[in-house]
C-alpha cells in the first residue's frame, strides 16, 4: 500500500484521529467532500483507482476495490484508524448496466467486506441518490419514506448499494448513515451532466460576430439542484452525528427549479451571446422519466442541524468560473 502526500505522524493513531478516508476522492463530489472535511479540521486520505491532481495536504492511496478486492482497504483502516469513511465512489448514468452494477453495487459490497474485516470500525457515510425513489407527480416532494421503486438502471444499481449498507448496519456489522443526494452541481460539474454539457458548449469558439450555439434536448423538466458545497457540509455533519446511525437522509435544496431557468442562469453567468437549440435528435424520451422532482430535507435539518445555504445563482456562478478557468 502506497500513500502519497503528507506523511502520517509516527506512532499508531488512536480514537482522537481526525483522519477520514474518502473513496472516489478524485471525482466531482469526492473533491468537494474532501475540501469540506479538511476545512472542518480533518486529515483527508484520498482513495481512487488512478492518481489525479489533489491538494498537497491530502494523502493519496491508489486502490481499485472492484478489481483488487477489499484487503487493501482493510489494511488502510487498520493502520490509520480513520474516524470515518466517505463513499463518494460510483458510476453515474453509464450506458452499460453491468458497469453501473459494478460501480454502485459490487463496489459497496467490497467496501462493506473491508469494514467487516477491519479491527477498527469508523463511521461510514454512504452517498446514495434520490433516483433510488419512485418518481413522484408534480408538487409531491420526495421524503425518506417515499416508495423506492426506481425506474432507471442507474437508480436500481444505487438502491442495491444502499440496501446492502442498511442491511449491514441493522446486523451490527457497520456504523453507517446513507445520504441520498439530489442533483449536485458546482465547481467542477462533469460534462456528462446537463449543466456541465452546457458549460462545455459555452466555452466553444464562435465565428466573429456570431453567437455560440448551445444544442440540447428539450428543456421541460424541473429538478432539485443542490450546491456541491452544501452537500459536502451535510457529509461532515452526518459523519459527526452518532444518532444518524442506520438512517437514510435526503440532501437537496428543498426546491424544484426548472432546468431552463438553470440553463439561462449559466448563460447569463458566461456573458456570451448564445443561440439555444432544443432538439430531440430523433429520439423519444422514456415515459418513465419524471418531469418534476423536489426533495424534502426536513429530516436532515432536524437530525444533523444542516440546511442548504447557497442559492442557484451562486452555484451556477461557481460552476462557470471553474469551467472558464480550466477551459
Amino acid at each position: 500500500m502506497t500513500l502519497v502526500g503528507t506523511q502520517v505522524l509516527p506512532g499508531r493513531p488512536d480514537e482522537s484521529s481526525g483522519r477520514v478516508v474518502v473513496l472516489g476522492a478524485t471525482g466531482f463530489v469526492g473533491r468537494h467532500a474532501g475540501a469540506a472535511l479538511e476545512a472542518a479540521g480533518h486529515e483527508v486520505l484520498a482513495v481512487a483507482r488512478q492518481a489525479a491532481k489533489t491538494p498537497a495536504s491530502w494523502q493519496f492511496c491508489p486502490m481499485d476495490l472492484v478489481k483488487d478486492g477489499p484487503a487493501a482497504l482493510t489494511r488502510l483502516i487498520d493502520a490509520e484508524h480513520p474516524v470515518a469513511v466517505v463513499n463518494a465512489a460510483g458510476v453515474a448514468w453509464s450506458s452499460s448496466v453491468g458497469v453501473m452494477r459494478q460501480g454502485n453495487q459490487l463496489l459497496v459490497e467490497r467496501l462493506l467486506a473491508a469494514l467487516g474485516a477491519a479491527s477498527w470500525q469508523p463511521r461510514l457515510v454512504h452517498l446514495g441518490s434520490v433516483h433510488e425513489y419512485t418518481p413522484q407527480s408534480a408538487g409531491v416532494c420526495l421524503a425518506e419514506d417515499s416508495p423506492t421503486r426506481p425506474v432507471t438502471d442507474y437508480g436500481q444499481s444505487k438502491l442495491l448499494g444502499t440496501r446492502a449498507v442498511l442491511r449491514s448496519t441493522e446486523q451490527g456489522r457497520t456504523n453507517a448513515v446513507v445520504l441520498r443526494l439530489s442533483n449536485v452541481i458546482g465547481a467542477g460539474t462533469p460534462p456528462s451532466s446537463l449543466l456541465g454539457r452546457v458549460a462545455q458548449q459555452l466555452l466553444a469558439r464562435a465565428a466573429a460576430g456570431e453567437p455560440v450555439t448551445v444544442q440540447l434536448s428539450p428543456l421541460r423538466s424541473s429538478r432539485d439542484f443542490v450546491d456541491a458545497k452544501d452537500a459536502s457540509e451535510a457529509i461532515v455533519a452526518a459523519m459527526r452525528t452518532p444518532e444518524a446511525r442506520g438512517r437514510v437522509l435526503n440532501i437537496g435544496s428543498g426546491t424544484s427549479e426548472h432546468v431552463r431557468a438553470m440553463v439561462d442562469r449559466l448563460i447569463a453567468a458566461s456573458g456570451r451571446q448564445v443561440r439555444l437549440v432544443e432538439d430531440t435528435g430523433g429520439t423519444v424520451r422514456p415515459a418513465t422519466d419524471a418531469d418534476w422532482m423536489c426533495v424534502d430535507v426536513t429530516a436532515a435539518r432536524e437530525l444533523l442541524g444542516w440546511s442548504p445555504r447557497r442559492g442557484p445563482e451562486e452555484t451556477v456562478r461557481d460552476l462557470w468560473n471553474a469551467a472558464e478557468g480550466s477551459g
